[in-house]
């Protein structure tokens, strides 16, 4: 368990804005009987920063707080409930590589019998590359072995299509291992990004997005006052994508689009999300 939350949008100088609405949601409390034992924050700023604390939080985490300030168009967080591996640095979400963010909730089904077979599925340079030992890590270098597969991994600008179908192989390649070991498909939410796009997976826990477009969503979001006072300049062409899934009471928050079971979502900053199957 923990929290997944990804923003994306076509102007850097909005993150504000766009998560204010949102801040009770993206503020992750620790539930009776379960503990948070890291955290972690990815966006891009003309390359790929890290904010990743790997010890248990003291007070809630809230994700407002930490990206009100950014300027960015792209942000990944996450809040770990660790099932696999201890609370350190290699195994606090999100993963990087090159131009690509990785972050993960669920656990892959029987993953102790089958850490083995997944390694030995990677080519060796990114078997090197795994440095912790969680299965979210050996699964985002298991999306990764597959655009090398596709001979996509060197190119500086990876088609959302072949990122789709690398994700798609990687998921069918786990489900098919379990299915062997007598385990059911994994429950599992991922989110995956790079500088052009964004890629939701829900097959865990309820996953659902919030997209604000022009000037009539933002008015009708912030026309109240509530925001009026922090001066929103003219957002006609605005386009403001919030992603979230594990919510604290299991809930889809009301204005928020729900993410059919086993959807693979993919957003970008000028186009509406497009919704396929896993």
């Amino acid at each position: 368990m923990g929290r997944l939350f990804a923003y994306m949008a076509n102007d850097p100088d909005r993150v504000r804005c766009a998560m204010h609405p949102a801040r009770k949601l993206l503020r992750v409390s620790a539930e009776p009987g379960v503990s948070f034992d890291s955290w972690g924050v990815g966006f891009y700023q003309g390359e790929v920063l890290l904010q990743r604390r790997p010890k248990a939080p003291v007070d809630p985490v809230d994700f407002y707080d930490l990206a009100k300030e950014l300027r960015t168009d792209c942000i990944i967080g996450h809040v770990r409930s660790g099932t696999v591996g201890q609370p350190k640095n290699e195994n606090t979400h999100p993963f990087r590589y090159r131009q690509w963010l990785f972050a993960h909730t669920g656990t892959v089904e029987a993953f102790t019998t089958l850490r083995g077979r997944l390694s030995d599925s990677l080519p060796q340079f990114l078997q090197r590359d795994v440095r912790g030992d969680t299965d979210s890590e050996l699964l985002f270098h298991l999306f990764l072995s597959f655009l090398h597969d596709a001979g996509q991994l060197d190119r500086p600008a990876v088609d959302a299509q072949s990122a789709r179908t690398a994700l798609r192989s990687s998921i069918a390649l786990v489900d098919r291992l379990c299915a062997e070991e007598g385990a059911g498909p994994s429950a599992m939410n991922i989110l995956v990004s790079c500088p052009e796009y964004l890629l939701a997976v829900h097959g865990g826990a309820k996953m659902a997005y919030r997209s604000v477009h022009g000037r009539h969503d933002l008015e009708r979001i912030f026309g109240d006052g509530g925001l009026g006072r922090m001066r929103i300049p003219d957002h006609a062409a605005s386009r403001l994508t919030l992603v979230a899934s594990d919510f604290e009471d299991d809930q889809i928050p009301e204005g928020w689009t729900a993410v059919r079971e086993r959807a693979i979502v993919t957003f970008t900053r000028a186009d509406e999300p497009v919704l396929e199957n896993v």
